[in-house]
């Protein structure tokens, strides 16, 4: 990163920690707020990441740091891919360009970065019960600084938010609780509490009219009971029809806004009034997404998260070719137009997912229930019950959240739903809270669920067909991030837990999963160069496996390496071995996977790299087992 791109405001030149910031008066912290605006376009523009909700959080984050004294002070980022101001501001400016790099600074909020960070968040909905905990053990220790917690509406959708606040409220501990609304998450906001703070946002007007009826009351006789009784029923009703029943304060907290998120000078007012407070308070300020870039503000989804792209123009400079997810939603719509009985849930990702063609094609038979896993998949649930065909299409590590469900609600019933995992395996730049590297394993201890990883787009487009038309009870089909292409043996018919031999071989039985099938015949190639004969297979169905092939190809050749986009331990890898070795065979296996200590930001590639699953370091790996 050149220090053209940092050193372009006299402003930010200054700014290294947040003293810095309390130094300046509002005139330069407008100033700065726009300084910081040019930064993260020219620095993300660059290095990809989340530009939108950034550039909708400057002038919160200074107001923030301005008023509080971190980290002495904890303030929890809600999701916290909105937390590059704040890192900007707290000494990480200078490295900014390594933003989501392999070895550079992360998109979210870590512990081990910075001591500025309070909380690792990534996924969101858990800032309010995080900064509770906090508050309380801070009460248990006598001590006396603030937590806060910064939560966007689309995130206060989540349950866990709403259980916090019910909690957090009912307390009477004191904390601080940032409501960050600009009408959107991922995706524009749904449901109840979305029109609830649509409603709220009209209480300005309230209080004007509150003030011109109040004028018009003073200025009437003082004399009579009915005269009273009539002012106070106008005065209610008035109020019934301008603000809805305030519901946090119902909770149990004192409620502030809104107020307007750009407006340094009344954010400032309102915290610092609001930390000297006894008890659970919310702020509510409101935001616009995109602030101060226009294509950021007119296509904010869009924008959430994005390659890099060209600040002139606002396009992606290396537009994707078609991907996994939109040969997802694409052929889901084709079965759909088959079949009426077929419904798609999502849960605020209808864009990330493939699914708006579905959504615009058959809105009727479409669901974004917000962000809410759980529900998404006890609804499906439902659904199926009731006699449909629901599809659930949400991402690996969000599908973390509702593990009760799937196996409380779906499998134990052995119901009909379909889950369409996407972004398995490595997802590279959002890093360990986002990685796709846990689902087999999680979902191997599941009953009655079929487990399918396709090794290219056209098994994919099989997989769903045979899922939603004739599968029978949960199946779970996981795909990758990005696009993908055919290889051999990628066209034979589907056929319930059956693999398929890729290349025969007589030295050694490469067995890859899903996306890794292909890096396998890469290593199979540098492998053959040396006179290592290998067989490879693709696996298809993970859950139930190929038994008799797995034990075939392990008596052909002798050696069985697994190479899986997963965590080593439990999951398909493991099954395999234990297989071969209850069947007492005179055959080697070795499981090639990531740890499971959680895996780091950066490009796919080198990630796969570091951890010998290239197909160079598998080449190697697989030679030490014939020494």
């Amino acid at each position: 990163m050149s220090d053209k791109v940092y050193r372009h405001g006299e402003l930010l030149e200054k700014v290294n920690s947040p003293d810095d910031i309390k130094k300046l008066n509002y005139t330069e912290l407008n100033q700065l707020s726009e300084e910081i605006r040019k930064f993260l376009l020219e620095t993300v523009s660059k290095t990809g990441g989340h530009i939108a909700s950034n550039l909708g959080v400057v002038e919160l984050t200074l107001a923030l740091h301005k008023v509080l004294n971190a980290p002495r002070d904890k303030i929890i980022w809600d999701v916290g891919h909105q937390t590059y101001v704040h890192k900007i501001i707290t000494g990480r400016k200078d490295v900014f360009g390594t933003l989501r790099q392999l070895n550079g600074i992360s998109g979210f909020p870590r512990t081990d970065e910075s001591p500025y960070d309070a909380f690792n968040t990534g996924h969101s909905s858990t800032s309010i019960s995080a900064a509770l905990g906090m508050a309380r053990a801070r009460d248990l220790k006598g001590e006396t600084y603030t937590v806060a917690a910064v939560i966007g509406d689309g995130a206060l959708t989540g349950g866990m938010a709403f259980e916090a606040l019910n909690d957090a409220g009912m307390s009477r501990t004191k904390l601080l609780i940032i409501l960050n609304d600009n009408g959107m998450s991922i995706a524009p906001n749904v449901g109840g509490l979305s029109r609830y703070l649509n409603r709220v946002r009209v209480r300005p007007l309230y209080y004007r009219t509150r003030e011109s009826m109040q004028a018009f009351i003073d200025s009437l006789p003082r004399t009579g009971k009915r005269v009273r009784k009539l002012i106070h029923k106008i005065k209610g009703a008035m109020k019934s029809m301008l603000i809805p029943s305030m519901f946090f304060e119902e909770l149990g907290f004192r409620y502030f806004g809104p107020i307007d998120g750009h407006n340094i000078k009344e954010m400032v007012s309102v915290l610092e009034q609001a930390k000297t407070m006894k008890g659970p308070v919310l702020v509510h300020v409101k935001t616009v997404k995109g602030k101060g870039y226009s294509f950021a503000e007119d296509k904010p989804d869009i924008f959430h998260g994005i390659a890099p792209f060209e600040i002139e123009t606002g396009q992606v400079l290396k537009p994707g070719s078609l991907n996994y997810s939109s040969v997802f939603g694409n052929k889901l719509c084709e079965l759909a137009q088959k079949d009426n009985d077929i419904v798609a849930i999502t849960a605020a990702m209808t864009d990330g997912t493939g699914l708006r063609p579905f959504k615009e094609a058959f809105s009727k038979r479409f669901f974004d229930v917000g962000i809410a896993e759980q529900h998404a998949v006890t609804l499906a649930a439902g659904l199926a019950m009731g006699g449909v065909k629901p599809v659930v299409a949400i991402y690996s590590t969000f599908l973390q959240r509702a593990y009760d469900q799937i196996l409380h609600d779906v499998a134990l019933q052995k119901l009909k739903v379909v889950f369409a995992i996407d972004r398995c395996g490595i997802v590279g730049d959002d890093g360990e809270t986002h990685q796709g590297i846990y689902d087999i394993s999680y979902l191997y201890t599941i009953p009655n669920l079929a487990i399918l990883s396709p090794a290219t787009p056209n098994e994919l487009e099989e997989m769903l067909e045979y899922a939603v038309l004739k599968h029978q009870g949960p199946i779970a089909i996981r795909y990758p991030r990005g696009s993908g292409h055919e290889i051999p043996g990628s066209h034979t018919p589907l056929e319930f837990g059956k693999g398929v031999v890729v290349k025969e071989g007589k030295d050694v039985t490469l067995i890859g999963i899903g996306y890794m099938l292909n890096i396998a015949c890469e290593a199979a190639e540098l492998l053959e160069s040396e006179g290592i004969s290998c067989e490879i297979i693709n696996p298809r169905f993970l859950r139930p496996a190929d038994d008799d092939l797995i034990l075939e190809s392990a008596r052909k050749t002798g050696k069985v390496v697994v190479i899986q986009d997963a965590i080593k331990n439990g999951g398909f890898g493991s099954y395999a071995t234990e297989l071969i070795s209850n069947k007492e065979l005179n055959a080697r296996c070795l499981v090639l996977g990531l740890p499971d200590k959680g895996i780091e930001h950066g490009e796919k590639s080198l990630v796969l790299r570091k951890y010998g699953l290239d197909a160079a370091g598998i080449k190697k790996s697989i030679k030490e087992m014939f020494k």
